[in-house]
């Protein structure tokens, strides 16, 4: 049965929109940096709350947030404005996020232990909400801009491009700038007003991008499909919500992203532990680092668009998944046969970067394929149900995303309870078996979850030949 349907035309972009739509990330990057890689470690090593309490507080905010999310894209599917469905959301997010970050990063003196997990918590939910704002519309423009199978590859390597890029930026300012011993701090990581310092500049970077992103996209907007008003009421919707996420390929990445995210989150909040006490990193070791993982970034920019033209998306993605864990865990699993170069070898810091910049390509552009992989299965429900829900799959993505995520950091703080490992410690002075048995469990969920991940990838029931198909069926053309 045929359905009146909104689509847009199968479009190749200008590079300016092509950028703005990746500019926008910065922020979320910034952000994502913060709470996988610092937030865990500043509550912990700086604050003085145990690592437990804060991945359980950090979960809940997280948790709590992602079901706000579906009320975000219920708000920006519905909204009607000159401006368009997204844009009075991008614009209207830039100060809350500002305010929620400079919060997060400047707790209170004097109060107790539970009064400082509820203040985390509270900012970390303030800060996560306001950008949700942003990031949700944002990236539902996404299929909105153009519905052609490649060009979609295209527009989120940039996403991912300049999210990675606003995250690694922040990383190696933190390393370099903000978070270095000082008379006071003899563990730069442990230095309790970088950390403030570093929040007042993150907080400058991430209103710039989301205001210069909303701004640099407006022009888009006369181009985006033009929809009714809607009487649509927030239970309908949720209905609607019900039935839209019932799609099995949606249903597919979602698990998919629980498993990847799920390995993401542990991987970032335990990395910083890795690098200082598996691997000893001090000084300049970081600002390599950083250096590593931008190289592995652009890579992706790169490799993403080119391994899936021609072909299909979620094989490629599950290839990628399965490189990634490989090399990511490869160190590790060496290190604990004896067989990789001790830290203080001169051969140590060289190779282990070359394996951190080739697994974060391979793992970068399997999120970028699957947030195009995403963006296809708007067609594909738009054909099934009659509505054009955007909002509701990239709500539902983040939803999933947020859940996990906050997963993942409660688990990499477990995991450090269970492996005993010590507060405020000192690199050189953990026990032996400390480390080892947090390399091992850090091993066996990451093998367990990536694997998984990539086994859901290689399921997804659609590839190029049924989304052309299905565009010429709903009557989607070029420019």
């Amino acid at each position: 049965m045929s359905v009146a349907v909104a689509v847009p035309p199968a479009r190749v972009l200008p590079m300016r929109s092509r950028l703005a739509f990746g500019l926008g990330s910065i922020a979320y990057g910034v952000k994502d940096n913060g709470f996988a890689t610092f937030l865990l470690l500043f509550y912990n090593q700086v604050v003085g709350l145990s690592a437990a309490s804060v991945g359980i507080a950090i979960m809940m905010a997280m948790m709590v947030e992602a079901f706000v999310d579906p009320a975000v894209g219920f708000l920006s599917d519905h909204t009607r404005s000159k401006w368009g469905r997204r844009h009075p959301w991008m614009y209207g997010s830039a100060i809350p996020v500002a305010i929620g970050w400079l919060l997060l990063w400047n707790p209170p003196l004097g109060w107790s232990q539970t009064g400082l997990l509820f203040y985390l918590f509270g900012s970390a939910l303030l800060v996560r909400i306001a950008l949700s704002a942003f990031e949700i519309p944002a990236s539902a423009l996404g299929p909105e801009l153009s519905s052609d199978y490649d060009e979609r590859t295209k527009l989120f390597s940039y996403r991912y491009l300049f999210g990675w890029v606003g995250g690694l930026g922040m990383l190696s300012l933190a390393y370099g700038v903000f978070l270095v011993p000082d008379a006071g701090h003899a563990i730069g990581l442990q230095n309790g007003p970088g950390y403030s310092s570093m929040a007042s500049l993150a907080a400058i970077v991430m209103v710039l991008a989301i205001v210069l992103s909303s701004w640099g996209l407006h022009g888009e907007i006369k181009y985006l499909p033009k929809l009714a008003e809607s009487t649509e009421t927030l239970g309908d919707h949720f209905r609607a919500f019900r039935q839209t996420i019932s799609n099995r390929a949606f249903v597919i990445l979602m698990i998919a992203g629980v498993c990847a995210y799920t390995a993401q989150g542990i991987s970032f909040a335990l990395s910083n532990y890795m690098y200082q006490y598996v691997w000893e990193f001090s000084g300049g070791d970081y600002q390599w680092l950083s250096l590593a993982l931008l190289c592995g970034a652009i890579m992706a920019f790169v490799m993403a668009p080119r391994l899936t033209k021609g072909g299909d998306k979620a094989r490629v993605g599950a290839i990628l998944s399965v490189v990634n864990v490989l090399l990511v865990v490869a160190p590790y699993i060496l290190r604990l046969m004896g067989l990789f170069p001790v830290p203080q070898s001169p051969v140590a810091l060289p190779l282990l970067l070359t394996i951190f910049a080739a697994n974060t390509a391979c793992g970068v552009s399997a999120f970028i394929i699957g947030a195009s992989m995403l963006s296809d299965v708007v067609e594909e429900s738009e054909l099934r149900t009659g509505r054009r829900s955007e909002g509701v799959f990239f709500s539902g993505s983040f939803f999933v995303q947020k859940m996990v995520g906050g997963l993942g950091i409660f688990m990499a703080g477990t995991i450090l309870s269970i492996a005993q490992f010590p507060a405020s410690a000192k690199p050189g002075q953990v026990p032996l078996a400390t480390v080892d048995r947090l390399t091992l469990i850090f091993i066996i969920l990451l093998l367990l979850f990536y694997g998984l991940a990539a086994f859901t990838y290689s399921r997804f029931p659609f590839g190029r030949a049924e989304h052309q198909a299905r565009l010429a069926r709903m009557g989607a053309g070029g420019e």
